[in-house]
């Protein structure tokens, strides 16, 4: 564990909320580095950069196009940039020329023909003023979008630290693209810069991608472009345009809503923050336990009777329905009892994480406070602070958005004195610092970037028609709750961005989500189990698709599992089968065909065999698959390997009628190839989820 590093809460006033609006006054698109955050320049500045080559100058190229980037081989290349209405604009690569005129828009647009992968090369554009590109590539480009675990970098990813010091690679160059939400399509990306692949400036990027990338270059041996588009915690909805977006019914009502508003997103969020400041002038807005003249609310000897209480680990938004849709400050504290020898001792109290920032006080006093939801919380308390008997915890915990409170495993929460060690995890003390429902509420709760289209136009819309070997995608958490809706959306965003990019096949490849939170004893049927099938079914129905299985690389107690590369190299292994042909190699692990019934036994057929199947014990010693009679009620049930087929068998199900494998959270993977490739978790039912027993 590293330092902890903390700040004092000033006795002065409240540690004030950092809403992504009060960013957003700096400039509305920001970068999708980890904190701090990197803050980009403001769209007055990008508007005067842009302007002022300009005025020496009159062709202009996207930042897309530009020194160092790769273009993608064997296909026409599309190239576009913008010049005065009606300037003859000249393309010369590699000994082809192409030329066309600026239109009234002043954009143009022109094709040159497939070029071989090679480099580095030279391109030349010529209006009145002649600009040169060097260092140009001719090799495959990949786009890689989605949420966090995409966004995830390689710094922070299993192994993080040798993967970044050995990245030294010229063939693989890198363009990351800032996060951006907007209300309508860009014409340009907000800032972005084609990059050689080095430790430098691979250690922010995402580390799938990079893993993937990597492995296709040694593959082929040919340069590879990444271009990542990621934000974390975003819902596919605002990844897909108007138009495609427009055709879904539940979409409709938003869309015409936002059609109908005037502004830019950051203009209403200006306008909140100007509320949010006064309010937090008000008596309303003040920390009611940081207040002058009265006892913190860390003090050991406050009264607390009229506080409530809350069960945790856990992010109060699920337990506690007051707080159901409170983004603030919430101070919680915990009476803890020990034993005579403990007095005089130094303290070490774990507090698991905490989303998004803590200051932590014992018996009174601050001894520590970090920001950041991931980051465990692990505090040194100094003997004269420890006493025999009762003393107290007290947490003051700041949440800037989404879910807030202490979460992770119970056995991570605990307070530990020489061979003493006292369980923190159960019932906590809460109060909120102001009364919920009085502080102003933003325009877009879940952040502008979760607005239907927002990051569509911000962040992908400027990137066609930039030729493109294909896709990968890694999203799909923040839409678990809406499974039977993302089985329609996601085949939508696909043919979405198929269409904008005018490649109908292009390959698209994406990753299902990996294994996460606990499961019960029982068979059960929950959200991700749910949005994993509506995964599957997308890579069965929709052509050039392909699905990387990731539930055996999860973690259950963290949304972001670190094991990064394994990911990249079963998508590399899918690009290898989809994008390049190569129909020998084994991409994908055994896929469910058929189920027949014998007796009381169930026996299945798979596809995709991979030399053929292997059945692995279950780490808790029981079973990942169950099975249901006509009754709709699962069992686990025992399996065995037959063959190339499975034979499954429950006690107390005479007449097995379906049969589920790996359904729920995060149960074991068990079921691989020889190849040594996960099977995807499946149903043989179509039943509509049932109560729980």
């Amino acid at each position: 564990m590293g330092t902890a590093q903390w700040q004092m809460v000033q006795p002065s006033g409240p540690e004030r909320i950092l809403p992504p609006v009060l960013l957003e006054l700096f400039g509305r698109c920001f970068s999708a580095d980890y904190l701090p955050m990197k803050l980009r320049p403001t769209p007055l500045l990008v508007i005067l950069l842009l302007a002022a080559p300009a005025a020496r100058a009159t062709v202009r190229l996207p930042r897309l196009v530009s020194s160092h980037m790769v273009l993608q081989r064997n296909v026409k290349l599309p190239l576009w940039g913008w010049a005065a209405p009606g300037e003859a604009v000249q393309v010369s690569f590699r000994g082809a020329t192409a030329q066309t005129n600026a239109g009234d828009d002043g954009r143009w647009a022109l094709t040159l023909p497939p070029q071989q992968a090679g480099g580095p090369f030279a391109l030349t554009v010529r209006g009145t003023n002649t600009v040169q590109l060097t260092d140009v590539l001719v090799g495959d480009v990949w786009l890689a979008s989605g949420q966090s675990n995409m966004e995830w970098p390689l710094r922070d990813a299993a192994g993080g630290a040798a993967a970044v010091a050995a990245a030294n690679h010229p063939q693989i160059r890198l363009f990351n693209v800032p996060n951006c939400a907007e209300r309508r399509p860009l014409a340009e990306l907000a800032g972005g810069e084609w990059q050689p692949c080095t430790p430098q400036s691979v250690a922010g990027f995402s580390a799938v991608a990079y893993f993937f990338g990597r492995d296709l270059q040694q593959q082929y041996k040919v340069p590879v472009g990444l271009i990542a588009a990621e934000w974390g915690g975003t819902v596919a909805e605002a990844w897909t345009s108007a138009e495609a977006l427009g055709k879904l019914p539940d979409f409709q009502p938003k869309l015409a809503s936002l059609a109908q508003q005037t502004g830019s997103f950051a203009e209403q969020e200006a306008a909140y923050a100007t509320r949010l400041s006064n309010w937090q002038r008000s008596p309303e807005g003040q920390d009611r336990g940081l207040l002058p003249g009265q006892p913190t609310w860390a003090d050991p000897n406050l009264p607390t009777t009229a506080w409530k209480t809350m069960p945790l680990p856990g992010i109060w938004e699920a337990s506690t329905p007051e707080l159901s849709d409170f983004d603030g400050v919430v101070w919680l504290r915990r009476d803890l009892t020990l034993p005579a020898a403990a007095a005089g001792q130094p303290l070490t109290l774990s507090l698991a994480q905490v989303d998004d920032a803590d200051s932590t006080f014992f018996n009174g006093v601050a001894v520590g406070g970090t920001r950041g939801y991931a980051t465990p919380r692990r505090y040194t308390v100094p003997a004269n602070l420890v006493r025999a008997g009762r003393n107290v915890v007290t947490v003051r915990v700041t949440d800037t958005g989404s879910g807030g409170g202490i979460w992770g495993k119970p056995a991570d929460m605990s307070a530990t004195v020489g061979s003493t060690t006292v369980a923190l995890a159960g019932e906590w003390q809460y109060r909120p610092a102001y009364t919920p429902g009085t502080q102003p509420r933003p325009p877009y709760p879940g952040g502008a970037q979760n607005e239907p289209t927002a990051l569509y136009n911000g962040m992908v819309a400027a990137l066609h028609p930039y030729a493109l070997k294909g896709v990968i995608w890694y999203q799909g958490e923040s839409n678990a709750g809406r499974a039977a809706q993302y089985e329609t959306l996601f085949p939508v965003l696909i043919r979405d961005w198929r269409t904008r990019w005018q490649q109908p096949a292009l390959p698209f490849l994406f990753v299902q989500l990996a294994g996460y939170m606990a499961d019960p004893a029982l068979p059960a049927d929950p959200d991700w189990a749910r949005l994993r099938e509506a995964q599957r079914l997308t890579s069965l129905t929709v052509p050039s698709t392909a699905m990387a299985v990731a539930l055996d690389l999860g973690n259950p107690d963290d949304i972001h599992p670190r094991n990064k590369l394994d990911v990249g190299r079963r998508l590399a292994l899918a690009a290898r089968r989809v994008a390049y042909a190569e129909t020998t190699v084994p991409a994908s692990g055994p896929t469910f065909e058929k189920l027949t019934t014998t007796g009381n036994q169930l026996t299945l057929s798979f596809g995709n065999l991979g030399g053929g199947l292997v059945l692995k014990p279950a780490p808790d010693g029981g079973s990942s698959f169950a099975v249901a009679g006509p009754d709709r009620r699962f069992v686990w049930a025992r399996a065995a390997v037959k063959g190339n087929t499975l034979v499954l068998q429950a006690e107390g199900v005479p007449n097995p009628v379906a049969v589920r494998y790996a359904w729920g959270n995060n149960r074991p993977a068990t079921l691989y190839n020889k190849a040594g490739l996960p099977a995807s978790p499946f149903r043989s039912d179509a039943w509509p989820r049932q109560p729980a027993p």
